[in-house]
């Protein structure tokens, strides 16, 4: 049972979750669903917005401060009375009434987050402590994205739910991998002494539209320098494998993930290694992991989750909103 418990796997709680409004249970109220998407002017967050202002008994709330995301990733929600939109930093406490909370705020590209690793540790340990007070003090579920940057480089091939990781935690990379450790050992230590309804997805790559376009990752570099009629460039050795969900899958497990009923941890993502492609070799970056491919059998078995869109279909999508942002046309 303890090692249950130390792998992440701990569903019970020590106390309940507090009470919520008493509007809630006022027969003459109808209450809609209040969601808090911290980071949804983000790439993942704005599809997530999609989805969550899709049902009509959703009213969503946005916080975001825009150092990675953009207000026009949100432009078709911004006057909608069921859509709020807040400029607000998570490192500072937020008073706020809601249901659920999807705590997506962070830089996830390598490039945003060690351009500023101060403030994204920041981000990682402060802002999920203020998210997690708010949880505390309203009675909301939580939802935290981690990263596949958990488990460092990779010891264990594929990865699932129980793996410790490692990681190194001095290195240029280590805001980012420690930050999202940090949180989710805040989460369960909240779950467990207060009682938080707490889920966490360790999310590994996802791409698609609204993506950053100079973010320097895999695959928004790939389509950005063929629109470009740049060379391709790989990072040294060019061995590494890196798995890829599109964003409408990834949106999809993660409100399976909120709506279940399993506390704990689930793995997204799907496997792509391609050893074809005409590759420029430019210098590696300290403490890249070498492999990476997840075990999602867990989120098969308790969300029903897997992902419908192969990348053969999703990069395309992906291409057509970057040529339109780039001002390049397909060619006849």
């Amino acid at each position: 049972m303890a090692k249950e418990a130390a792998n992440g796997n701990h569903n019970s709680a020590s106390k309940p979750p507090p009470t919520p409004s008493p509007l809630r249970f006022s027969k003459f109220f109808q209450s809609n669903m209040r969601i808090l998407v911290t980071g949804g002017a983000g790439f993942i967050g704005s599809h997530l917005v999609d989805k969550l202002m899709e049902n009509e008994k959703n009213e969503v709330i946005v916080v975001d401060n825009y150092f990675t995301g953009s207000k026009d990733n949100l432009k078709k929600w911004i006057g909608h009375p069921r859509f709020e939109l807040i400029r607000h930093d998570v490192t500072e406490p937020l008073l706020i009434e809601v249901d659920q909370i999807y705590h997506l705020a962070c830089p996830a590209s390598p490039i945003f987050y060690k351009y500023n690793p101060v403030k994204t540790i920041k981000t990682n340990v402060i802002g999920t402590l203020n998210m997690l007070g708010l949880a505390k003090r309203v009675g909301a579920r939580i939802l935290l994205t981690s990263t596949s940057e958990v488990y460092g480089d990779p010891l264990v091939h594929p990865q699932d739910e129980s793996y410790w990781g490692n990681v190194n935690p001095i290195g240029v990379r280590s805001c980012y991998d420690e930050g999202k450790r940090v949180a989710e050992t805040l989460m369960f230590d909240y779950h467990r002494q207060h009682g938080i309804e707490i889920r966490i997805a360790r999310i590994f790559n996802t791409y698609g539209p609204r993506m950053n376009i100079d973010d320097g990752r895999v695959v928004s570099n790939f389509i950005a320098q063929a629109i470009r009629n740049e060379p391709l460039t790989v990072q040294a050795p060019g061995t590494q494998t890196r798995s890829f969900c599109y964003v409408s899958d990834m949106v999809d497990g993660l409100i399976r993930l909120m709506e279940g009923e399993n506390t704990g941890l689930s793995i997204l993502g799907i496997q792509l290694i391609n050893p074809d492609v005409k590759i420029a070799m430019v210098e590696n970056t300290p403490d890249d992991p070498r492999q990476r491919k997840p075990d999602i059998t867990k989120a098969k078995e308790l969300l029903g989750w897997e992902p419908k869109i192969k990348l053969r279909d999703g990069l395309p999508l992906m291409e057509d909103d970057f040529r339109q942002r780039l001002g390049v046309p397909r060619k006849n």
